[in-house]
């Protein structure tokens, strides 16, 4: 498995930029965010990657932020979703926002990406959330959960959902919410844990 490419940035289109390294160009598929993030061309780039590996073709995928990969790979573990899907997501929102979305229940958000309609939204939000339920996330807390308001219940476990689309483990996408007022809004409870975990990295 390729983690990682570290190389000059020396080509792109569409749909995909060229990373050479050794003398190899890798071509990497990637979303519009990605490529309109990277620098000039000839200058040294990283891009994490997914390798997909079928019968015909050895494909990489190369994003340039981990938090975008980890959304990549939970999109793509969707049923019917293929990478093609996942990537006109991620061409027009940011990993935030579909976390936000399947944390929310806000399939309409969703739909904004190009060539995805209802139908294939509504499955995003729903397996992702059947998803993080058998991880051991708490989809949707009961009211009065451990003396919690319902609202404010509902608001940290849609942070937790939206950080574990983001590549956070159950337990510690928890810990972090935790440490925040629940009856601020599931917004501003994530935006504060993507602030401390960019401490620890």
């Amino acid at each position: 498995m390729i983690y990682s490419l570290t190389g000059k940035y020396v080509a792109a289109e569409p749909g995909f930029a060229v990373i050479e390294c050794g003398g190899v160009g890798f071509q990497c598929f990637t979303s519009m965010s990605t490529l309109t993030r990277l620098p000039q061309q000839g200058a040294t780039v990283t891009l994490y990657t997914h390798m997909s590996v079928t019968e015909n073709a050895i494909t990489l995928y190369g994003f340039s932020e981990k938090t975008e990969l980890s959304c990549f790979r939970m999109l793509i573990s969707v049923s019917g979703i293929g990478p093609k899907a996942a990537l006109s997501i991620l061409s027009t929102l940011t990993p935030e926002d579909v976390a936000l979305a399947v944390g929310s229940g806000d399939y309409k958000a969703i739909t904004r990406a190009n060539g995805v309609g209802p139908k294939i939204a509504q499955r995003v939000v729903l397996e992702l959330k059947d998803k993080f339920k058998s991880m051991g996330a708490p989809a949707d807390l009961p009211a009065g959960a451990k003396g919690v308001p319902a609202a404010a219940a509902n608001h940290s476990a849609a942070a937790i959902n939206a950080l574990m689309v983001l590549g956070c483990q159950s337990s510690e996408a928890a810990r972090l919410v935790a440490g925040f007022d629940p009856s601020l809004p599931t917004e501003e409870i994530i935006r504060l844990a993507l602030v401390e975990m960019g401490k620890g990295i």
